[in-house]
């Protein structure tokens, strides 16, 4: 009877344990400094790199009808150097590379080829597109 008490506490020790294994940030997000969280979501970060501030969007419709799914995104910064969908990059939660260019690279002069590019108040360059909306594109060096 005692074997089987003592056989029991060690097994509640050890699902504790396990569901503990992965590591969350106080918002909710795992936590991608632990490799536990790493292997888990299939991150290509290393424990040397420094990740870049990441929140959850809720889902929501846009006025199109169009509905967009929640997600994880990078916090806004005067950069996507540390952007998901940037090249170089890929998004820990999906395993999607980025595809767009980098700001300031040879590759961002291709964004808008042959529009006038407009540097908004904080600094984000876009071009008017043909429905008359700010079509955003990687900085550009002039």
């Amino acid at each position: 009877m005692k074997t089987r008490r003592i056989l029991s506490v060690l097994l509640l020790v050890a699902i504790a344990f396990v569901s503990q294994a992965q590591h969350y940030r106080s918002n909710g997000m795992p936590d991608m400094r632990y490799s536990e969280n790493r292997s888990a979501y299939g991150s290509s970060y290393t424990t040397t790199t420094t990740l870049p501030a990441v929140r959850y969007q809720s889902g929501y419709q846009r006025t199109d009808g169009t509905v967009v799914s929640s997600h994880y995104k990078t916090e806004s910064n005067n950069t996507n150097w540390d952007n998901f969908s940037t090249r170089g990059n890929s998004n820990p939660y999906t395993g999607e590379s980025g595809s767009r260019a980098r700001d300031y690279s040879n590759e961002a002069r291709n964004y808008g080829s042959g529009q006038t590019i407009q540097t908004g108040s904080r600094g984000g360059q876009y071009y008017i597109n043909g429905n008359g909306g700010k079509t955003y594109v990687p900085k550009q060096s002039f």
